[in-house]
């Protein structure tokens, strides 16, 4: 497709009417307009209450109008017999009578009172409540159902999805009509955070994280001379000061009297002498912040922990916390319900104890700290986007929260200032349909946030790089963000965005046509994979979470940031993953029998410069932290990279349940890539396996198991409950020695 016809076409889907117009209209101001007071706040739920409520009764006349129409023509074919609704006993009694039951509940399984349940027979609409179980029973009068008839069944609920389906009946049947509507906001609550320690750790870091000076949650992290690792509800340490490999310490992940039933414990940060374990409990209904306490010798001690109420924040891709400095940071949306009082939904923390009551929860955020919306929107759900910032180097919990009111949002990415929220004001019909959006900046020093109006979505966090005083997007028109597999759905035209931070303000600016670059888009594989490296933006298709796709040929798009051709490079295998190897990246994708390392040099126009394919292999991890490059030298242009990888053609989900079979490591040399070797895992020998290591908590590796670890002029794998060094000499890694950290059934620590 040539050049000027992809911009004309992305032009066209990412800028509406409504948006050129705010462009002519509105120019940069201030910041967003926070609340006054609790009452100016609860005055605009209430406004936005009557607005739902208001559109729920006119689709409800618009479904009640269709259905007497198409009841009129059925009649008149049918010679014009009538249906009117009976109430009560003589409804149940009515000859022929059809029931229809079933239980109404929240995506989480959590049963929905009051929730109104519509059915329309033969021009009749006949409704019902469910009761305090979620249950309903819903009875059609026989003369409402002569013969066999398909009904249509609607559900709807104030601050939810509402859901509509057709159910057969007849005469005398009884029909189960079950209904789980998208979660809404009941106790749904904000942000989280976690409170004291030290110094933050200056040391080397052992996580691949995307911006440098923002250390992302993950599985294991370094603490003096000690590797600290988060594995199935367990906190692990391992000494590796002085040339040692030896286990120290391990504890639970939770609280000592906590039941870590129904709870996920997955993210851990080290700051100073406080390791920070962030999970999440669906028994609680919120999301928990465990602190440890570790000693020069490694070993772990819990402090105390604390409970957020909050929504879940899940994602395929992302990571859910943050530390900057001693900051910890946290993102949480949260469909807020307007009939609800403030009390029952503003972001609230506690600490945990046995006997804990609701009581009490303390907000951690005021009204007058919670903004407007940046402009009208039309979709269903209220959601209050917050960012809740606290510092670990004090003493005592301190958090800072800061909210702001709008459309659902599924995206962030936090740079070393602000925290960035794309929202977007309903989901897209299909990858060509427009829709307008909303960039948020929430600065992590507290000030007031702004906003930017703009259309389309980014894919995921990778879609976002702040650099040179500019925020750099690529947006697709029917991306959906990073939530649950969203990320690996996404479709539509491609375009990047580049506009001056100054350009924010208080929402009712839009971003410049000029600021949207259209893109080539022509993605092939199931998942969509991008990045910023350096001064330039890649992206392409491969098969992420899926079956490797063995489609054959596969395009890598590179595109200067600051302006110049796009350079397409084809290439043998898929997009699958694309990294920061010094100045250069490296992209790995399957063809489905083997897995690819492509090295693209970014010095001039970009170009593939070396390849190395391992046989019959493919990636054991998927996340981003499974990558590790260690540069050698200032410019980075040789060093070593490590991967864990498992065997041929395995889908990408497997990783969650089976372990890496080993991690692999190449030597890069700014010109070639030359395989070092493989350092094994050897888990029947280190008891890792449920049975083994009696676990009862986050049992499944949702953030994975094994890591390539480069430290301190040493190279380690960490392989599920086992750590294995190893020796790089005469071009080939060996194996020095191993250690397992396993717990055993008798020694489980409760």
């Amino acid at each position: 497709m040539k050049r000027h016809h992809v911009r004309s076409l992305v032009c066209a889907l990412f800028l509406s009417p409504s948006l050129a117009l705010a462009q002519r209209n509105a120019s940069p101001s201030a910041t967003l307009h926070p609340f006054g007071s609790a009452r100016e706040l609860s005055a605009y739920l209430r406004d936005v209450r009557d607005e739902q409520e208001r559109v729920v009764r006119e689709q409800q006349v618009a479904w009640q109008a269709a259905q007497a129409q198409a009841q009129a023509q059925a009649q008149a074919q049918a010679g014009g017999s009538t249906c009117t609704p009976t109430a009560g006993a003589a409804a149940d009694s009515a000859a022929g009578a059809a029931t229809v039951h079933g239980r109404v509940t929240s995506d989480a399984g959590q049963p929905l009172p009051g929730a109104t349940v519509f059915a329309y027979a033969r021009g009749a609409q006949f409704r019902v409540q469910t009761g305090a179980d979620g249950s309903f029973r819903l009875v059609i009068p026989g003369a409402c159902v002569p013969a066999l008839h398909r009904v249509p069944v609607t559900v709807t609920m104030l601050g939810r999805t509402g859901q509509s389906r057709e159910i057969v009946v007849a005469p005398g049947d009884s029909a189960e009509a079950s209904f789980a509507l998208a979660t809404s906001a009941v106790n749904l609550q904000s942000v989280v955070v976690t409170a004291a320690g030290i110094a933050t750790n200056s040391r080397e870091s052992v996580t691949n994280t995307q911006t440098a000076g923002v250390d992302e949650g993950g599985i294991v992290k370094v603490h003096g001379d000690h590797l600290v690792m988060l594995r199935r509800g367990r906190l692990f340490t391992v000494a590796i000061g002085d040339g040692r490999l030896a286990p120290v310490s391990m504890v639970d992940a939770y609280g000592p009297g906590i039941d870590p039933d129904d709870a996920w414990y997955d993210e851990m940060l080290v700051s100073g002498d406080r390791v920070v374990v962030i999970g999440y409990s669906y028994g609680g209904g919120g999301t928990e912040v465990g602190l440890f306490d570790i000693d020069r010798a490694g070993r772990l001690r819990h402090n105390s922990t604390w409970h957020l109420r909050s929504n879940d924040y899940y994602s395929s891709r992302n990571y859910a916390s943050r530390l900057v400095g001693s900051k910890l940071i946290f993102y949480t949306p949260l469909t807020v319900d307007p009939a609800d009082t403030l009390g029952e939904w503003i972001p609230s923390l506690r600490r945990w104890h046995a006997g804990a009551k609701d009581d009490e929860f303390r907000p951690i955020i005021s009204p007058t700290r919670i903004y407007r919306p940046a402009r009208p929107f039309h979709g269903s759900w209220l959601t209050l986007h917050t960012v809740t910032t606290c510092d670990l180097a004090q003493p005592r919990m301190q958090c800072r929260a800061t909210g702001v009111l709008g459309p659902s949002g599924e995206v962030f990415y936090v740079s070393e200032t602000s925290v960035y929220v794309w929202v977007t004001d309903g989901a897209p019909r299909n990858s060509e349909t427009r829709q307008p959006s909303a960039v948020y900046r929430l600065p992590l020093d507290g000030s007031a946030p702004t906003a930017l109006a703009v259309e389309g979505s980014p894919v995921d966090q990778f879609s976002f790089l702040e650099a040179d005083g500019h925020l750099n997007v690529l947006v697709r028109s029917g991306a959906r963000g990073d939530r649950m597999w969203s990320a690996e759905r996404a479709g539509g035209s491609v375009a990047l965005l580049r506009v001056p931070l100054a350009r924010f303000g208080d929402g009712r600016t839009a971003a410049p046509r000029s600021a949207y670059r259209g893109l080539p888009g022509d993605i092939q594989g199931y998942a969509f994979a991008n990045r910023f490296v350096g001064r330039h933006l890649l992206y392409g298709g491969g098969s992420g979470w899926g079956r490797p796709d063995r489609s054959g040929r596969w395009t890598l798009y590179a595109v200067p940031v600051t302006g110049g051709p796009v350079a397409e490079m084809t290439l043998p295998h898929g997009v699958d993953r694309i990294e920061v190897m010094g100045p250069a990246a490296v992209v790995v994708g399957t063809d489905g029998h083997d897995l690819h390392f492509t090295g693209v040099a970014l010095d001039g126009r970009p170009r593939v410069r070396q390849r190395y394919v391992s046989r019959g292999a493919s990636q054991g991890e998927l996340r981003s932290h499974g990558f590790f490059y260690k540069p050698e030298g200032e410019d980075g242009r040789t060093g070593t990279i490590g991967l864990p990888i498992r065997g041929p053609a395995r889908p990408g989900y497997e990783h969650l349940f089976d372990e890496s079979a080993s991690v692999l490591y190449l030597r890069n040399s700014g010109q070639r890539f030359t395989a070092l070797g493989e350092l094994e895992s050897r888990p029947d020998n280190a008891g890792d396996s449920e049975d083994a290591d009696a676990c009862v908590a986050s049992c499944v590796d949702w953030y994975g198991n094994s890591r390539p670890l480069f430290l301190r002029g040493r190279t380690f794998a960490l392989l599920g409950y086992e750590i294995v060094e190893g020796r790089i000499a005469a071009g080939r890694i060996r194996e020095l020695r191993r250690v397992s950290f396993a717990p055993r059934r008798t020694s489980a620590s409760r």
